[in-house]
């Protein structure tokens, strides 16, 4: 691919009066060349394409706006959430970027446990990160050996190596937000 941004350096170049025989000498490059990447000819070389740049205070960002890539964008529906329902935990599936193509894929959900409920294990954990904030209901979370009390508005962020167990210590039912890094895809691909 080659990247055509000369056009945007010329203009740049012209309204601020400044002539290519300037950028050559203060960049040390042959007006020739300076002709040749502002016509499209050529690609610079990098740290030609920042000298040039710098000398006509370009934001790199305007220069190179053409070539954002669109970024894959997951919606999901209240109406069209995949819901599951294991061990009395309901789960509603929020957002899924597995297989987006992103470095760092997350899953989010809502969750609802029954009174005595529990989501999660205290055998083994999985590769990963997760963050939870309650948002209804009381409840207590054990990770390894250790045991916390969360209340509706409290947030907890963990290592998920560890296992970790997320049980429900009301009369109501517990609602929460939770995202898992990676997805567990609870509700497959």
């Amino acid at each position: 691919m080659k990247f055509a941004f000369g056009d945007k350096i010329r203009e740049v170049r012209e309204r601020k009066g400044i002539t290519m025989k300037e950028v050559a000498r203060r960049a040390g490059l042959s007006e020739s060349l300076i002709s040749q990447i502002e016509r499209n000819r050529i690609s610079p070389a990098l740290d030609t394409l920042l000298s040039i740049v710098d000398i006509l205070n370009i934001d790199l960002e305007y220069l190179f706006s053409d070539y954002k890539k669109e970024r894959n964008v997951n919606i999901v529906k209240k109406k069209e959430r995949r819901m599951i329902v294991v061990e009395g935990t309901k789960y509603e599936q929020l957002s899924h970027t597995a297989g987006l193509g992103e470095e760092h894929s997350i899953e989010a959900y809502y969750l609802e446990i029954e009174p005595g409920g529990k989501k999660g294990s205290i055998e083994y954990g999985h590769t990963g990160h997760e963050l939870g904030v309650i948002i209804e209901g009381d409840g207590e979370f054990e990770i390894g050996k250790k045991s916390y009390i969360l209340d509706a508005g409290d947030s907890i962020s963990f290592s998920s190596d560890s296992p970790h167990l997320l049980k429900n210590l009301g009369t109501g039912p517990l609602k929460a937000f939770w995202v898992v890094t990676p997805p567990k895809m609870i509700f497959g691909k």
